[in-house]
């Protein structure tokens, strides 16, 4: 497979993609045709088809995985793809894994170090809260695995909310052996939940777009209610411990104005909001640098909205 990163101008085109989305349009002539927009792992690609109604235009929507023949243009200094035939592929011809951003790191090697931590917790009651959720729950597990953070910001690929939910957990290891007063175990399990309500906010990839469940609710207080429902499994949880645990998921965010119903009142609490903000910044910068890499930029690469601020990358 050619990734669409890769392909010049002039080349042929016949491969597999995911039409992200489909939309009917008429040219200044009043004559018919499709806008069709293409992704794979590598990126996104502006397609035309000029006449949808010949014989090698099979009917496809979108999210479906075509096989598309056709040759790569430049349009206003873009590439596009004008689209001579297109055929909807059956499963089994593509990998999905081929056609959605995925994180960078491997995905087993991820999950073990998680493992890691709940190994070392030295509470029952919160380990065995953590190994219902992160080992006994087969179908959570798997969704784990494969979900993003985000429909956009930052994790917004396969595998990143567990490479999100790993490097919080990380920094929050870090601080608990700075102060000795943070009591590791709580901080380590609320690092470890305070995202699952992203698995009911976000649907799954390729569509990786927010729920009616999530609009409505939100991942704060859905994962509130998931870690409750799975604590409520040990019958002797202690209540006070369980209260201390889903406060910290409800202030993650820190500050009322965004989304935290309420704001840290617990050391640990507070210690996870700075986890969390810090990688969501960390990892937005680090996926803006990247996009002004390929596209050859070198200097100061505008005004990123989520970090409110001019952003550049380090000279030196």
């Amino acid at each position: 497979m050619k990734y669409i990163q890769q392909l010049r101008e002039g080349e042929n085109v016949n491969d597999i993609y995911l039409c992200v989305n489909v939309q009917s349009a008429t040219t200044k002539n009043g004559k018919s045709y499709l806008n069709v927009l293409l992704q794979d792992k590598t990126g996104t690609l502006d397609g035309k088809v000029w006449d949808p109604q010949d014989a090698g235009i099979d009917d496809f929507d979108k999210l479906d995985y075509i096989d598309v023949k056709g040759e790569v243009t430049v349009f206003n200094g873009a590439m596009q793809l004008n689209i001579k035939r297109v055929r909807k592929a059956r499963e089994g011809e593509y990998d999905p894994a081929q056609y959605v951003p995925v994180s960078r790191f491997d995905i087993e090697e991820m999950y073990a170090a998680l493992l890691k931590y709940i190994d070392r917790m030295q509470n029952e009651y919160l380990k065995k809260l953590c190994q219902d959720i992160f080992v006994n729950d087969e179908k959570m597990l798997a969704a784990f695995k494969s979900r993003s953070a985000a429909k956009t910001v930052h994790h917004a690929f396969m595998g990143g909310l567990l490479e999100h939910t790993l490097r919080v957990t990380a920094f929050c290891e870090t601080m608990a052996k700075s102060y000795s007063y943070l009591n590791r175990d709580l901080l380590i399990c609320a690092a470890l939940c305070h995202d699952i309500g992203k698995l009911r906010e976000i649907t799954p990839f390729p569509e990786n777009d927010y729920s009616d469940e999530g609009q409505l609710l939100g991942h704060i207080v859905m994962g509130y209610e998931m870690v409750k429902d799975y604590a409520k499994k040990q019958e002797d949880f202690p209540e006070g411990l369980l209260n201390e645990l889903l406060h910290c998921i409800l202030s993650h965010h820190g500050e009322l104005e965004f989304g935290s119903p309420k704001k840290p009142a617990l050391a640990e609490a507070v210690a996870l909001s700075f986890a969390d903000n810090t990688d969501a910044k960390l990892e937005t910068m680090r996926e803006a640098l990247e996009v002004g890499d390929s596209a050859g930029k070198t200097g100061w690469l505008g005004f990123n909205r989520y970090l409110d601020s001019n952003i550049r990358k380090t000279m030196g």
